[in-house]
């Protein structure tokens, strides 16, 4: 019973952090995200904006993993979790080695 309490602690404190950092970046002063194109995004500030569009997946690590490889790559990521990659044609245009998209 104690080992099921600490799980459920942990897990709600694991939630209650997810959620907070959300909001820290939702309010920040400087958007990571400003109107796409190549170099709205420094190459430090490629793991942020990685998470934010991350944050919706089930497969964050293979997410996290190609889009900072494309966001080092075009300085861009596209705002929101999924979509919007008209902001970034150089995201956008990146594909595998089969012809999908690279970029999440």
């Amino acid at each position: 019973m104690t080992k099921f309490i600490t799980v459920l602690i942990v897990f709600s404190f694991l939630f209650a952090t997810q959620f907070s950092n959300a909001k820290e970046l939702e309010n920040s002063p400087e958007s990571i995200h400003t109107e796409g194109g190549e170099g709205s995004v420094k190459i430090g500030d490629c793991p942020a904006a990685c998470d934010v569009r991350c944050s919706a997946t089930s497969h964050k690590s293979a997410c996290l993993m190609y889009c900072n490889l494309c966001c080092k790559k075009c300085l861009c990521v596209p705002s929101g979790t999924y979509g919007n990659k008209e902001e970034c044609p150089c995201y956008n245009n990146l594909k595998t080695q089969e012809g999908g998209p690279k970029c999440p």
